[in-house]
């Protein structure tokens, strides 16, 4: 979660009944169109869309029938996790999250709160209709015997605790939980995912069974009701909390690549937080195997977002194949994103090497200069500040590309939750943030 504008109540706009939810739900939203001329030699906004108000009882239980007994007056939201080409102009596969999540600090520490710990993550396939997001299909996330994954916290001591909405109630952990980000899809319908929780790669078949969760080697992750390979680097085990892979691309050949969201906390948090140094990874869908790493190194915290001062707010949140071996990288805070072009270089793989080692010293995330000392460093050249851009809302972490200049932007709402004590009244029902899930196309004054 991420800290918003003080929470208000949001008027309710009507959903159009009459249509099987999890087949179509057409949805009435207010939008408008902003942005330059058309003509215009800067990046601008060419349209503007909005996802109107589904009760998240009611998408869940079409999907899985008493999964959710008390939605607590939470929407759906957050399928502006990733955003993925569907074929058809205007179509997209959208990816949730773990679904509504917060923090509240309980007697001095922070508590990771689950407010309807039934929801379980979904695959949504939706069109820009005019100034509307619709619906068009949902596909629940499901392990080996057909039930939902859920979002919950995998592992004590590994994973945050988790709580009731109100912090006070401890909730079981769930080795089946997936904290799902990046989407692709693969020619044969099926689907690939990231999560933050292992962090892990995961395939899933076209009506969204767990088919194979890869994990880094060493995750020792028990009791799943789907099969659990671990095929991934065990340096990853160092994960930051809530800071796994997040971005996901796929490459022409059929490739993927997926993106650490911040630095590994090696050889601890500290390190992590100050450093500017995170990984791509690259997996064969053929080998079911790591290929490759890379190095990335993030720009100065206050070049991406002037009004911040904190290093640890930086993160990837999407990688986008703009052809072969190149990708579009988004960094960004809570509050300013830029997108930057690189070079998967086959002189720049680092897999294997010293910094795959987390006994060395200093670590990948510890160098200040990477490049002196030796490591490959991608380069990247930067295609557009959103922060200068009129119209874009905050925490984009969707990207798709359209045509050869234009990309289709869309946000993470966290479900119109905020963190604290507030974001429930006395009831136990959503002060809701206000914050839309919003897509918008942005037109680029060169093509990519």
């Amino acid at each position: 979660m991420s800290p918003h504008a003080p929470a208000r109540r949001r008027v309710r706009r009507p959903v159009v009944a009459g249509v099987p939810l999890a087949v179509a739900v057409a949805l009435m939203a207010a939008g408008t169109a902003s942005g330059a001329p058309s003509g215009s030699g800067a990046a601008h906004v060419t349209r503007t869309a909005t996802l109107g108000d589904i009760p998240l009882g009611a998408f869940s239980n079409a999907l899985l029938p008493g999964s959710v007994d008390n939605d607590r007056g939470v929407d759906l939201g957050g399928i502006g996790s990733d955003i993925y080409p569907a074929g058809r102009k205007g179509e997209y596969w959208t990816i949730t999250d773990r679904g509504p999540n917060g923090q509240i600090k309980v007697s001095g520490t922070k508590r990771r709160t689950f407010p309807v710990p039934g929801f379980d993550p979904a695959i949504v396939k939706i069109r820009v209709s005019g100034d509307t997001i619709k619906v068009l299909d949902a596909i629940p996330i499901t392990t080996s015997s057909g039930k939902g994954v859920t979002g919950l916290s995998n592992q004590q001591g590994r994973d945050e605790a988790p709580y009731s909405y109100n912090a006070q109630t401890p909730l079981s952990y769930n080795p089946n939980g997936l904290d799902t980000e990046g989407i692709v899809r693969a020619g044969d319908g099926s689907f690939w995912l990231v999560d933050e929780y292992g962090p892990s790669l995961v395939h899933v078949s076209a009506r969204g069974k767990v088919l194979t969760r890869y994990v880094p080697k060493g995750l020792r992750l028990t009791g799943a009701d789907y099969p659990v390979v671990e095929a991934l680097p065990a340096v990853l085990l160092h994960r930051k909390i809530n800071r796994g892979f997040e971005g996901l691309a796929q490459l022409p050949g059929g490739d993927l690549v997926m993106a650490l969201q911040s630095p590994l906390s090696l050889p601890d948090g500290d390190a992590g937080d100050a450093s500017l140094n995170t990984r791509l990874l690259r997996f064969s869908t053929k080998k079911k195997a790591v290929t490759a790493e890379y190095a990335y190194r993030f720009d100065p915290v206050n070049v991406v977002d002037p009004s911040e001062d904190d290093t640890s707010e930086l993160k990837i949140s999407s990688v986008v194949a703009v052809g072969d071996d190149r990708l579009l990288v988004e960094e960004r805070t809570d509050k300013a994103a830029r997108l930057q072009l690189v070079k998967l270089e086959r002189k720049s793989n680092i897999l294997g090497g010293r910094y795959d080692d987390d006994t060395t010293s200093p670590s990948l995330e510890q160098l200040d200069d990477p490049a002196g000392a030796g490591v490959p460093v991608l380069a990247k050249k930067l295609v557009v500040d959103l922060g200068t851009v009129s119209g874009v809302p905050l925490k984009i972490e969707g990207i798709a590309r359209v045509d050869h200049d234009t990309l289709a932007l869309i946000n993470d709402n966290d479900f119109g939750m905020t963190d604290g004590a507030g974001a429930f009244d006395a009831q136990g029902r959503l002060v809701d943030s206000g914050i839309e899930t919003t897509l918008v196309y942005l037109k680029l004054p060169h093509g990519i």
